[in-house]
């Protein structure tokens, strides 16, 4: 263990072995930090905050701060991570409102500069939020998400497993898993192809993860015969995911920036323009 000289931390605070702790770093008593951690300048460990082992903490994160709302109960909840995180530069990670609860991160992402992790948020695993990210309290995220830069997650929204988000978009509806989120629009362009293919899937998935998709978007069907297909068609495989996801939500689903084709006015084939009325055109 090495612990800076100008560093402070509390008798009360529990550190694994191989930890290190960079000058004028705080940690508070009630928090936990498992082996192998390194805890650089500036960053602040509040109280009710667990971290698992070889997380990477860098210069001035904020782990553990008091949910930002009108009123926070004397007793809060707490701030739980997993392993082998990298939070970067200024982030800031929120405890959970209520005792008995937890804000949640897992095993292997990337917090990258000023991203914001609100209260009662539950982060999935292998997962990458870009500079400024805003997540607001209640958030829950799947595994392999890609969320760019400035994008904003209002409260309570879902974000589907192998999802990317394109920069600046801001979600007020769930996203279902593997789509992509165009920035400008913050609509469904299309599935998430590049990352499906970079994790794994075989043409074969990605075909089904298509035909699903398809179903979903662009069948004109209505919202229960689109789950009634996918229970049908989809029942197994990854793209039983979709079904999953949709049976879960509560805040409706993001569109596809694509006008579904049930939506399309169908023009009739045109009258025969009179001669003397195209002239005087």
């Amino acid at each position: 263990m090495s612990i800076h000289p100008l560093a402070y931390v509390s008798h009360k605070a529990e550190l694994g072995r191989d930890v290190e702790v960079g000058p004028f770093c705080v940690i508070e008593e009630d928090v936990v930090i498992g082996d192998g951690c390194q805890i650089d300048a500036r960053a602040c460990i509040k109280s009710g905050t667990t971290l698992g082992p070889h997380n990477r903490i860098h210069e001035a994160a904020v782990l553990g701060g008091f949910p930002q709302c009108l009123k926070v109960p004397e007793r809060l909840g707490r701030l739980v991570i997993g392993a082998h995180n990298t939070i970067r530069e200024n982030a800031t990670l929120h405890r959970a409102l209520h005792e008995g609860q937890a804000t949640t991160v897992g095993d292997h992402n990337l917090l990258m500069v000023n991203a914001h992790i609100a209260h009662d948020c539950h982060i999935g695993n292998n997962s990458v939020f870009a500079n400024n990210v805003m997540l607001a309290g209640h958030v829950t995220t799947g595994d392999r998400v890609f969320v760019s830069g400035a994008v904003a997650v209002h409260q309570f929204c879902r974000v589907g497993q192998f999802a990317m988000v394109g920069g600046q978009a801001h979600i007020s509806r769930d996203i279902p898993p593997y789509v992509t989120i165009d920035g400008a629009s913050s609509l469904v362009v299309g599935l998430n192809l590049i990352g499906l293919r970079r994790n794994g899937f075989t043409p074969d998935q990605v075909a089904e993860l298509k035909a699903a998709y398809r179903v979903i978007y662009r069948s004109g069907l209505r919202w229960t015969e689109v789950l009634e297909r996918l229970a049908e068609q989809f029942a197994t495989g990854a793209a039983a995911h979709f079904l999953e996801f949709f049976q879960g939500g509560t805040r409706g689903f993001v569109p596809e920036r694509r006008t579904p084709p049930s939506a399309t006015i169908k023009i009739s084939e045109a009258a025969p323009v009179d001669r003397e009325l195209r002239k005087a055109g």
